[in-house]
């Protein structure tokens, strides 16, 4: 949702919305609280709330306020049964409100999603890759590289870019919990990397996951070097490498950038 986050905040400059906000669920519904659409005069919609006749409704609702001029606040309660043709069997309770350009410093703080801290070293075509995948995906993105001028602009609203020279130094400064994706373009910055996360997590065993980009026999050779440095087996072995989610096959960026990502959807690293 960072993407149509953007464009709405983009958009409330020019005119106001109604903003739709799922307030409260009970039961089956098909999303979250917090989950949101925008519904503007001419007509332009952008998020979703779970779509179906649901959403349908809601939109017709909105258009209706917008057209009446002003209006106040206000929850709608939604049984998701035979009355609206789905059925989930759960109850929505859908919040509505006039926004425009004076609300979107409190909205850009309180319609981001929680986030999990990710850490992805380089800014090659992978790394591109990833970070458009990411852009609608829960995390928020630390990008490092040791080169000038690789980050793709605009940055998404999760990602921000970051130069370290040498690049490793930046491991010691990441949040509690990261999650690090390492694929420099340099082997040599990778071990360096690598080797940074151990000493780390030798310390103080904070980092939720430690991913190289790589083959086995990548992998082997850093493990070799790493244990001349003292690393341990159990030390190595918190390092996963190869990287993404095992049955994705094609060694295009963008398909070992869903692989990836995917990966880390499935070991949990995302909030629920």
């Amino acid at each position: 949702m960072m993407r149509e986050l953007a464009e709405l905040l983009a958009r409330l400059r020019q005119a106001p919305a109604a903003l739709v906000t799922v307030a409260r669920t009970a039961g089956s519904v098909p999303r979250e609280v917090g989950a949101w659409l925008a519904v503007w005069g001419d007509g332009t919609v952008l998020g979703t709330i779970g779509g179906g006749h649901l959403e349908l409704a809601a939109i017709e609702r909105a258009r209706a306020a917008l057209a009446a001029g002003p209006f106040e606040p206000d929850e709608q309660r939604c049984a998701l049964g035979p009355s609206l043709g789905q059925c989930c069997g759960g109850v929505v309770w859908l919040r509505q409100e006039r926004v425009d350009g004076a609300d979107i410093d409190a909205l850009r703080a309180r319609l981001i999603p929680p986030v999990a801290p990710l850490a992805l070293f380089g800014g090659g075509h992978v790394g591109r890759a990833i970070v458009r995948l990411l852009e609608d995906l829960p995390f928020a993105v630390r990008w490092v590289d040791s080169r000038d001028e690789v980050f793709a602009e605009p940055l998404p609203l999760n990602v921000q870019a970051e130069h370290s020279d040498p690049v490793q130094a930046a491991v010691a400064d990441l949040p509690a919990g990261s999650a690090v994706l390492v694929m420099s373009f340099s082997h040599a910055e990778d071990l360096e990397i690598v080797a940074a996360c151990l000493a780390r997590q030798r310390q103080w065993g904070d980092l939720r996951y430690i991913g190289l980009i790589g083959s086995r026999t990548k992998w082997a050779r850093f493990g070799h070097r790493l244990a001349e440095r003292g690393f341990g087996d159990d030390e190595l072995a918190r390092v996963t490498c190869p990287i993404g989610l095992p049955g994705i096959a094609g060694k295009q960026p963008a398909v070992v950038a869903l692989a990836v990502v995917a990966q880390l959807l499935a070991l949990g690293l995302a909030p629920a």
